[in-house]
């Protein structure tokens, strides 16, 4: 089979597209790769900078959307099923062999494209505004880098969920697309922006932040009394630290959000939050994806994500 293989751990740099063998485990299910998402933990792995390691050479990618070919006897999956899938690694290839139960059925309303969407980048938003953030309909939600992959998908839910939705983004020419997910306000993420956040809302209710760096601080100046700051990410790169002070005197709090780490120690929280969202695409939740590239030309894709350049998401087309 045709998959891109990381050499070393060099970034995009070190992405061959060759042929390797299909994988063989019999206990896993077997799944045909139609689309594979590209995310930035998939860059962070291929750097060695990322919580899980992985020794090259190996094929990144960490979600596929395709259709099974063979699955374990008594597993839920059959031959032929639509499914989704978390991979951790081997997604960026033609076929894919994955444990059952990181498997879920895609919903019927949307491609595979469109699904490939709706796995980490949706799943952690939700996790981070409702699981975590304790989100309730009707309350003021900061979403920063917005129009980002995981920022941007915390717009739509947010909003779908009834929130008022502040988007702070550092990026020219984004303002439209972030406001067609759902946000009311866009705020320039420059020096200062809680004051504005503050003047447009009187303080919000909840901040999801995947930013990090000095971000964070301003994050947590711009919460009212009680409100809560979710740390999902760290993509400006610097790790911050927080004043113990700030949270005792604001009567606020921060909460971390590490999406693979809770679904993988929590049976059935990959379900859960999975029916959840099927539920709000029946709705009406389309995930957005702004560009696809075939797997031949896939180093292409994770290249732009190292350059900043991805504005919602992007995937690598398989089939």
């Amino acid at each position: 089979m045709k998959a891109l293989v990381l050499q070393e751990l060099v970034g995009p740099a070190g992405l061959h597209y060759v042929d390797t063998p299909e994988p063989t485990a019999d206990d896993l299910v077997h799944i045909d790769v139609h689309v594979a998402g590209v995310n930035f933990p998939d860059l962070l792995l291929m750097k060695g900078m990322y919580q899980q390691k992985a020794d090259p050479p190996f094929i990144p990618g960490s979600e596929v959307c395709g259709t099974v070919v063979r699955a374990p006897v008594g597993s839920a999956w059959s031959p032929g099923d639509r499914v989704s899938a978390l991979t951790t690694v081997g997604g960026y290839a033609e076929r894919v062999a994955v444990d059952p139960g990181l498997v879920v059925a895609t919903p019927w309303q949307l491609t595979d494209a469109e699904a490939t969407g709706l796995l980490i980048n949706h799943q952690t938003a939700y996790f981070s505004l409702v699981i975590r953030g304790g989100l309730q309909a009707g309350e003021t939600v900061v979403v920063l880098g917005a129009a980002g992959g995981i920022g941007s998908a915390a717009v739509q839910i947010a909003a779908a969920l009834g929130a008022r939705v502040i988007a702070v983004e550092k990026r020219e020419g984004v303002e439209e697309f972030v406001r067609s997910l759902g946000a009311g306000d866009v705020v320039r993420a420059e020096d200062g922006w809680a004051a504005k956040v503050t003047e447009l809302t009187g303080g919000a209710h909840l901040v999801i932040d995947p930013v990090g760096g000095p971000h964070l601080e301003e994050g947590l100046r711009s919460l009212r009394v009680g409100g809560r700051l979710v740390v999902v990410g760290f993509a400006a790169g610097a790790i911050p630290t927080i004043a113990a002070n700030r949270l005792l005197l604001r009567n606020v709090s921060t909460i971390g959000a590490a999406w693979g780490a809770y679904f993988l120690a929590t049976p059935g929280a990959l379900a859960t939050v999975a029916a959840a969202l099927e539920a709000l695409v029946e709705d009406g939740l389309r995930p957005v994806l702004t560009a696809t590239y075939p797997l031949a030309e896939g180093r292409a894709a994770v290249e732009l994500l190292e350059a900043g350049g991805v504005v919602g998401k992007i995937a690598i087309a398989v089939r």
